[in-house]
Order: C-alpha cells, then structure tokens, then sequence
C-alpha cells in the first residue's frame, strides 16, 4: 500500500454536538471515487445514529475545490465509484445524495463546486460559501445529465426558469449570485467558510434535538427513512441516465473535452 492509498479518503472531526466530515482527496479536487463514497455515507449514518450530535457539516480538504463531483479518471481506469458494500449503494452518489437522515446536514462549500459537487450542496439542508467558490451542473456540456438529482433538485430548489437556465446553459455561477439565488445561505471570506458553517451548525444544535429531526423530517418528507415524494423522480432518473449515458455524444462530450475542441454532437 502506497502513502497515498493509506491517507483517508473522509476524515471525521468531532465539535462538541457537530461532526465536521471532510473530503479528503485535495489533489484530486475532492472528487468522489469508491473510498470518498464508502466513507462519507458511514460518516453520516455513524453521526445520524449518535445521539450526541446534533448537527453535520460538510466540507472539502485544501483550498480550491469542495467536490468535482465524480472521478473520472477511476472511470477511464474501469473503476466504479459506488460504494463497495452493495447495501451501501443505496445511498447514491457519494454516499449523501439518496442518504435521508435525520441530522441538519450543512455544507460548508470552500471552491468550486461543479457538477456532483453542487448536487452535494442540493442534497444538504444550509449551505454557506466562501467568496471563491462557484456552483453549476456542466454536464450538457460534456454529453451527459447531472443524474446525481441535480436535474430535478435544482428546478425546486431555485425559481423554475433560473434552475432551467443553469441546468440547461451548463453556466457556473458565483458564490454572491448562488447567494442571491437562495442556493446557500450567506457567502462568507474564504479563510472563514468552516467556522461560519460550524457556528451555524452550533445554533442548530443549540436547540431541542429531537424537534429539529421532527422539523427536517417533516420538511424535506422523510418517512421511515426515505422521501416518498421523490421517488418517482429518481426512477425517470434512472431511466434517462442508460439513455444518455450510453449515446455517442456521452462519449464525445469527454473526449471533446480532453482534446481541448468543440464537441460535434450527433444527438445519438
């Protein structure tokens, strides 16, 4: 085993009543591969069933990216980036985004946050970002769709025609106008974004912990561990990713994209 293969992929800090959990793959821009996903869904599970934390925040190592969403450069090596325990698969990408607990879980973007890195702040409940980080679902871009429940969270998170223009644009947008958008919360400067999602996080555990799991629960509809409500949703998503994933333009997009030229698309 390398150094790099013994360094954790997800790294968990305790705070009193919060678990801070970090990506941990700085030089890989925090993208999720097998590791980052068996980690972060255990890291949440652990915490949702610890008593004494009351509030999650999540982060990304270093100082340029939160997530970059899925590796791929483990794809192009034929590695999957699911969970190894195929149990634990049902949590969905990275672990988080078909993972309902229970627990405010706040993102605490610190850079970019692109593709599976904005459907993580999606499938969070607070999200506060630094001044530098930047949002957006490229994957129109690329050939592909953002099938990590960005296509339809981000149409219900943000007014209807603002989401559809970022989902179908594939336009990044700042941290002041995802601000202005109601996609975080507050956008704060860059060397302060962890304590200011801690301290948020600490107003949260502040209060009656069993109230605030009725009161996410109710609100994002998780009924006996699962939200009923979007399971419609995410099995029109299933059938659309064997769609575009397997056409000729979901090859092109990345190879367009790696010769540094326009793709030519055949829409097949």
């Amino acid at each position: 085993m390398t150094e790099q293969d013994s360094t954790p992929a997800v790294l968990v800090e305790r705070r009193g009543h919060v678990a801070v959990i970090t990506i941990n793959r700085p030089d890989a821009r925090n993208a999720v591969n097998s590791a980052v996903a068996d980690g972060l869904g255990d890291a949440l599970d652990q915490a949702d069933n610890d008593r004494e934390i009351r509030a999650i925040v999540l982060t990304g190592a270093g100082d340029k990216s939160f997530c970059a969403g899925a590796d791929l450069k483990a794809i192009a090596r034929g590695e999957g980036i699911d969970a190894t325990d195929r149990s634990r698969r049902k949590w969905g990408f990275a672990g988080v985004v078909t993972h309902p607990i229970s627990t405010p879980l706040i993102a605490a973007v610190n850079g970019t946050a692109l593709g599976g890195g904005t459907e993580l702040v999606l499938a969070s409940d607070l999200a506060v970002a630094a001044e530098r980080a930047t949002f957006g679902l490229p994957e129109v871009k690329r050939g592909i769709i953002a099938g990590a429940g960005g296509a339809f969270r981000i149409v219900a998170a943000l007014p209807k025609k603002i989401g559809m223009e970022i989902l179908l644009t594939g336009r990044a947008v700042s941290a002041s106008q995802a601000a202005d958008l109601g996609l975080v919360n507050r956008v704060v400067p860059d060397a302060d974004v962890l304590d200011a999602a801690i301290k948020l996080a600490e107003e949260v555990a502040a209060n009656a912990p069993l109230a605030v799991q009725a009161s996410k629960r109710l609100a994002v509809g998780i009924v006996d561990g699962a939200v009923p409500a979007e399971s419609d949703q995410w099995a029109a998503n299933t059938t659309e990713l064997i769609t575009v994933f397997t056409s000729e333009d979901a090859k092109e997009g990345p190879r367009a994209f790696a010769e540094k030229r326009s793709p030519l698309w055949r829409a097949e």
